[in-house]
């Protein structure tokens, strides 16, 4: 029954939790994952019991995993359970007394402002349509804070309702109103007056999903270009910037957004509406920002702070 049971959770997360695709692809791969190797062991991931979900927790231990990839994975399974306990499809839930593995939480890896500028000079030398479709995508990342895939799969009427800002679709559909630089209102003004040559031709039966998104593809099936091709573009921006394209990510950019904000008086809760954040704990992975900034701003303007002439 497992893989009807998985294919039931996964529609109640995309119905009642609003859960977007990329996150039920995760639950998908470590359900199913689970489920292979408990069938190794002789055991229906259904039926599983506490004992065997712990060893099935010390074997991904084994195997080297990421405390944090272990961690996710019981998570996964933590939800599947409570909703098997839920639905009545169990009478129990085996995964109610696990504990995954401690981990510090990192601290997000950022780009210093100087990093930053290089990136948009090594962007601003580019030309041609490519180069316009370039520079937009780096100041609506950079000056709004999007995840990626938000940006990739903008729709063009996105502008429509107020031209300085951007409204962005995040998790679980959720929309905010993400104010906008000049710099990238200049930059997304000169990509759309390009934006047709990276159209599919008009004879394509993908053209007309490709024309509602304002970066769309030539080439495949979603329309719009791709999280991956824009990964890679960026490490080719890199490149050329004389910046480690290893260390540089989309992700890594929107936590250059966060961060440098906060370092300019920024304050934790405006930085999490523009993030798109649900719940303002996530934000707060940046409070060692706050925390350099208040500290600086202790020693220079206290006045038991200032040294003695």
């Amino acid at each position: 029954m497992s893989a009807r049971a998985i294919a039931l959770f996964l529609d109640m997360m995309a119905a009642e939790r609003g859960a977007a695709r990329n996150t039920l692809d995760a639950y998908r791969r470590d359900l199913e994952d689970a489920s292979a190797r408990l069938t190794a062991r002789g055991v229906d991931l259904d039926d599983a019991a506490t004992p065997d979900l712990e060893a099935l927790l010390a074997a991904l231990a084994r195997d080297g995993l990421a405390p944090a990839t272990t961690a996710r994975r019981l998570s996964a399974l933590k939800r599947y359970y409570r909703f098997l306990l839920k639905e009545g499809l169990r009478a129990d839930d085996p995964a109610a007394a696990l504990s995954g593995p401690k981990r510090a939480r990192p601290l997000p890896k950022v780009l210093s402002e100087a990093d930053v500028d290089a990136l948009f000079a090594a962007a601003d030398a580019l030309d041609g349509p490519g180069g316009a479709r370039a520079r937009a995508l780096l100041e609506l990342l950079y000056a709004g804070g999007l995840r990626v895939t938000e940006l990739v799969s903008l729709p063009l009427a996105a502008f429509a309702r107020a031209e300085r800002c951007v409204i962005v679709t995040g998790k679980g559909g959720r929309e905010r109103l993400v104010p906008l630089t000049n710099a990238a209102l200049e930059a997304v003004s000169a990509y759309k007056a390009v934006r047709d040559v990276h159209l599919p031709p008009r004879t394509a039966p993908s053209r007309s999903r490709a024309e509602r998104y304002l970066f769309p593809s030539r080439t495949g099936t979603q329309g719009h270009l791709t999280r991956e091709r824009f990964a890679q573009l960026l490490k080719d921006i890199a490149l050329e910037a004389g910046l480690d394209p290893a260390a540089i990510s989309p992700h890594v950019l929107r936590h250059a957004f966060a961060t440098h904000l906060l370092a300019h008086g920024a304050d934790l809760r405006s930085v999490q509406l523009l993030l798109g954040h649900a719940d303002v704990s996530t934000t707060q992975i940046y409070t060692h920002v706050l925390e350099e900034r208040l500290t600086r701003l202790v020693h220079d303007a206290h006045p038991l702070a200032r040294k003695p002439e």
